[in-house]
């Protein structure tokens, strides 16, 4: 796993050849990125069910709770097969666009 702080955010990108794996070096590191806006970038080349979705499903609410943004960038998932407020992207332009309306939502107090 490679993390990477940004300006506004921290990237989250997946090296690992498995889905367990990654998300296990993932939840080893959440504690210390617990203030952080994040974005993952789950690689195309690990095989990912869309259960493995799932399973950031908590973490993405909680942020949402604690005024924080979290977004995953995906090529090869159906976004349709998610909640609406479960944000996942194929692009990093487009999860850095939702971290800018998201910050213009909780600045309105939406």
């Amino acid at each position: 796993m490679q993390i990477e702080k940004k300006e506004k955010y921290t990237l989250i990108s997946s090296d690992e050849n498995s889905f367990s794996d990654f998300y296990s070096t993932y939840l080893n590191n959440l504690p210390q990125l617990k203030d952080e806006h994040i974005i993952i970038e789950i690689s195309d080349k690990i095989n990912v069910k869309k259960e493995d979705f799932f399973l950031f499903l908590s973490t993405s609410e909680e942020k949402k709770e604690n005024g924080k943004s979290f977004v995953i960038i995906n090529t090869k998932i159906n976004v349709n097969d998610f909640p609406e407020n479960f944000n996942i992207v194929p692009t990093l332009i487009e999860a850095e666009d939702i971290l800018e309306m998201e910050a213009i939502e909780r600045e309105l107090g939406l």
